[in-house]
């Protein structure tokens, strides 16, 4: 910092932000973890939300009435398993800005991106193209490639291939993000070929939100399906993927929603691909009509809701840790903590400038101004892994990602701009 009145300004002002904060009573409904007897600045909630103390209540009802009923419990459970998953339908589906019959929360988020293309990416001679985002999240750059080469593997007279099937979107040269006129300009482009646009609702390394309605919009006019991977999106952004008219997503619930590691994922599909019986998919007995589910017939019945894509009965404790946090948001609002965590983000952009000045300017934010959500991802010019190391080993968790980019996110549940004031403090002192 250039001088102890400017770093006092700066202490004094996180101090007053945080007394105004009209969302500040959260953060004591979280685990914050430990360094040296003092909270940890946790800027990886981007990568796993921090466990709400309430959780515990929720998974141990679960455990209650497991060791009480048995198998009994998906009938007289506190909440029978058998319909826990819907549940969690409304809260998730305000959340999203979806329907409640588009919305349902069951296996990992690459197992319903796979679910989900099975449906909606449907190659043919002409229509074979996906587009995505360069650098995209690397388990849907894997699931694209292998649904591209498992078309082609089983219909070579389409005449595609892995190679080209693919069409990725990226930063102009010197540039770290993407910009929106290049990609509605490859939508244009590749119009007859493009069979599905998929990308990311935030990309994961810049942490850029794309404009999805816009996106959507123009992949519609050219005649494809598009989908978009929301996991740095829910519980990060207000979205309204029914009205942006979005034909599906996939989720997960671990980051933003604070549902524990490896928790139980998410998915869309819009409202008007429900009752199509003819729209591939594969089926499990949980997507089955629930009026006759257990009369075990082998004719499936495709329930008429985004409840048909389900495969197997819900996990409950995961489900259970899910509603612990959904309970919080649907208690906040996404409105009133997408006001703080632009607030947030903004200080945080403010203490990065600050250092700059006496820093040689060695730190570069790469997250666009105007189009983002609560992480910044920046990069430290001249230094390598060992300053991220530094900050853990100082009671700093931000996301280090390879070659040079330290992500950091503070979410709005329970990040401080107090927070930000001391990672400002710690940062500068490694530098």
């Amino acid at each position: 910092m250039k001088e102890s009145t400017t770093e006092n300004k700066i202490k004094s002002r996180a101090l007053e932000l945080d007394q105004l904060d009209p969302l500040k009573a959260y953060r004591e409904k979280f685990h914050i973890p430990q360094h040296n007897n003092e909270d940890v600045v946790y800027f990886t909630g981007n990568s796993l939300g921090l466990q709400p103390k309430s959780t515990a209540q929720y998974l141990q009802q679960e455990l209650n009435d497991w060791a009480k009923f048995g198998v009994e419990g998906h009938f007289l459970a506190k909440n029978p398993w058998l319909s826990y998953h819907e549940i969690l339908t409304q809260k998730m589906a305000t959340l999203v800005g979806a329907l409640p019959e588009e919305t349902i929360m069951m296996n990992q988020l690459t197992v319903n991106l796979h679910l989900l293309m099975v449906s909606f990416y449907r190659p043919t001679a002409k229509r074979y193209k996906i587009l995505c985002e360069a650098k995209a999240f690397p388990s849907d750059q894997y699931a694209l490639q292998s649904q591209v080469k498992f078309h082609a593997g089983l219909a070579t007279s389409h005449g595609f291939n892995e190679q080209d099937a693919i069409i990725e979107v990226s930063p102009r040269e010197g540039e770290y993000h993407i910009r929106e006129e290049d990609i509605l300009k490859a939508i244009e482009t590749h119009k007859d070929s493009l069979a599905l646009i998929l990308m990311g609702g935030v990309n994961y390394f810049t942490g850029q939100v794309f404009d999805m309605k816009a996106i959507t919009e123009a992949g519609h006019k050219a005649g494809a399906f598009v989908g978009f991977d929301l996991a740095h999106a829910a519980g990060n952004l207000e979205l309204e993927l029914h009205h942006w008219n979005v034909d599906f997503a996939v989720w997960c619930s671990y980051k933003y929603l604070n549902s524990g590691p490896g928790s139980v994922a998410g998915a869309f599909v819009h409202q008007k691909h429900l009752t199509n019986i003819e729209i591939p998919h594969f089926a499990g007995w949980w997507g089955h009509d629930k009026k006759t589910r257990f009369l075990m017939d082998k004719k499936f019945v495709p329930i008429e809701t985004a409840e048909r894509w389900q495969l197997s009965n819900a996990p409950i404790l995961s489900m259970a840790a899910c509603n612990a946090s959904l309970d919080i948001f649907d208690e906040v609002g996404m409105k009133k903590l997408n006001e703080k965590s632009k607030k947030l983000v903004n200080f945080l952009e403010e203490v990065i400038h600050e250092i700059n000045t006496t820093k040689n300017n060695c730190l570069e934010i790469i997250t666009p101004a105007k189009n983002r959500g609560c992480q910044l991802s920046i990069v430290a010019n001249g230094y390598g892994k060992n300053l991220y190391k530094g900050l853990i080993e100082n009671g700093v968790i931000p996301d280090w990602r390879e070659p040079n980019v330290i992500r950091c996110a503070p979410v709005p549940l329970y990040n401080s701009f107090y927070d930000i004031y001391r990672f400002g403090q710690i940062l500068s002192g490694l530098l």
